[in-house]
């Protein structure tokens, strides 16, 4: 094949092969992208207009005809990967009707370039909704941690006892991950807010000499200031999916401790009706089913976020670097919004077992520890021999039965003899207020400790940053749709000549 045949548009139509994979692809992705395609050119042909480009007729035809597409469901649009991908679609379908004016939508811009605003149109309404959803979320983990700073309990490492403390303090220590992963979503947020409107293929265009009329009619922030990264980046598109899997990897910690706890054996919480399901078979079983939900939702991302980084690792500026983005980062994004949601009614409708847990840390050893410190400070002795004087103690009441507040100083003394070959003086001491898990938890003052008072400020803080972090949500919502509003005014004014009319 001579080196002419590799130039120009490729001669007849595509394979049936290639209809059948990459524009089947891409056209399955096409609901996604419908309304933002839809503004990408609404705002270019404004922006055209205004710098003379295009001629006033037929920009009044064409911005008729894509307000009559934006008014069109995806299903009722005519895209069909026999034409291609949905820009193609759209490009077939525009001629079809008003013909050669639908070809000023190429000026000074390649098809990719509507389809990358479309994506962070769509992506920025969904981070939002995360945000927001992740906000409740942090806000029902703080309100829920306030009503239980005195619900006592054993909290656990490796699933053992570990020492005392209370729901609320345990409950707080997925409230504050969420904050910050919202925070990062905001950060996010900011990256996709930025235009690729103006950039070209790679390098711009002599046309648009200011990129700015685009990105202010839909509402970004700023343009992306380089044109070619502007066509091609993606890193912010590994940072949103990775920020939405640590998000949800966070509830999946929950979900697996609840499960967990939620089981006969622990009985310390039970999922209310509507998050439960039962067997069909076995008449006893209510599964936890919800909780499932949220852990296989957690794989499933973390499983996009690989893929999408094995996808966009080839070298620059080819189209597998962002094919793949416009369906999958925007699922991804939506099952994690549907799972905080999920998590959010989990938490909020918690039926919690006080009097098991409190049960289960009265039977246990979990003041084991605060006991080691008190031998080191009382019986001047180094903490290693402490620690082994209190394990011996506890090995022998676990085998005669007896519980951690049933250790006294004679138990602890002769535990001493067997260690270090001598007593150290507890026999007839009152242990009765170090040996009671609800004293200890009161002793945790310390900032970040399980203390009431201090777990009962740490949620005012959670649930206040997290109405911070709603309110954020709810202005930028509200700041897009204004924008869009006034964009879509614009372009009816124009399609419909009362811009004339009001100059006059």
């Amino acid at each position: 094949m001579s080196a002419g045949h590799r130039l120009g548009p490729p001669l007849g139509g595509p394979a049936q092969e290639l209809v059948d994979s990459g524009f089947h692809l891409e056209n399955a992705d096409a609901p996604l992208l419908h309304a933002g395609l839809n503004r990408a050119d609404l705002a270019h042909v404004l922006d055209l207009r205004a710098r003379g480009v295009v001629p006033e007729e037929p920009a009044r035809r064409l911005l008729g005809l894509l307000l009559e597409a934006d008014r069109t469901t995806p299903e009722e649009f005519p895209y069909d990967p026999a034409f291609g991908e949905p820009y193609n679609s759209r490009e077939r379908h525009f001629i079809s009707r008003i013909g050669d004016d639908a070809g000023w939508l190429h000026a000074g811009r390649p098809r990719r370039e509507a389809v990358r605003i479309a994506l962070r149109l769509h992506l920025r309404t969904q981070v939002v909704d995360l945000i927001e959803a992740g906000a409740a979320l942090a806000e029902t983990l703080a309100e829920t941690a306030a009503e239980h700073s005195r619900t006592w309990m054993p909290d656990q490492t490796y699933l053992q006892h570990a020492q005392p403390s209370t729901f609320g303090h345990y409950l707080l220590s997925f409230a504050y991950p969420v904050l910050r992963d919202v925070r990062r979503l905001v950060d996010a947020l900011a990256w996709i807010n930025s235009s690729p409107g103006g950039a070209g293929c790679v390098n711009g265009s002599r046309l648009l000499d200011d990129r700015g009329p685009v990105a202010q009619m839909l509402g970004f922030d700023s343009v992306i200031e380089h044109t070619r990264d502007a066509m091609w980046q993606t890193d912010g598109l590994v940072d949103v999916l990775a920020v939405a899997a640590s998000l949800v990897s966070t509830q999946s910690k929950l979900a697996e401790d609840l499960e967990i706890w939620a089981s006969s054996e622990f009985d310390y919480v039970t999922l209310s009706d509507g998050y439960s399901r039962s067997s069909v078979l076995m008449p006893q079983k209510r599964n936890p089913y919800a909780l499932s939900i949220i852990r296989g939702a957690s794989g499933t991302l973390i499983g996009r976020v690989t893929g999408f980084l094995a996808v966009v690792k080839s070298p620059s500026a080819r189209s597998d670097n962002l094919i793949y983005a416009y369906g999958e980062v925007p699922r991804a994004l939506d099952l994690a919004l549907r799972t905080t949601r999920l998590t959010n009614g989990v938490a909020r409708t918690l039926q919690v077992n006080t009097a098991r847990m409190w049960s289960a840390l009265e039977a246990g050893y979990c003041q084991a520890t605060d006991l080691a410190e008190y031998v080191m400070q009382t019986c001047d002795v180094d903490y290693r021999t402490a620690y082994q004087v209190v394990g011996i103690a506890v090995r022998r009441a676990n085998a005669a039965g007896l519980r951690g507040i049933d250790l006294d100083g004679a138990m602890l003394d002769d535990a001493a003899r067997e260690y270090t070959g001598r007593p150290i003086g507890l026999t007839g001491r009152d242990l009765v207020e170090i040996l009671d898990p609800r004293h200890i938890v009161a002793t945790r003052t310390a900032a970040g400790g399980a203390a009431p008072p201090v777990v009962e400020g740490m949620a005012t803080s959670c649930r206040e940053q997290a109405r911070e972090l709603r309110d954020l949500a709810l202005a930028r919502r509200e700041g897009f749709q204004a924008a869009d509003r006034c964009l879509l005014e614009t372009a009816e004014a124009f399609a419909s000549g009362a811009d004339q009319e009001d100059s006059r």
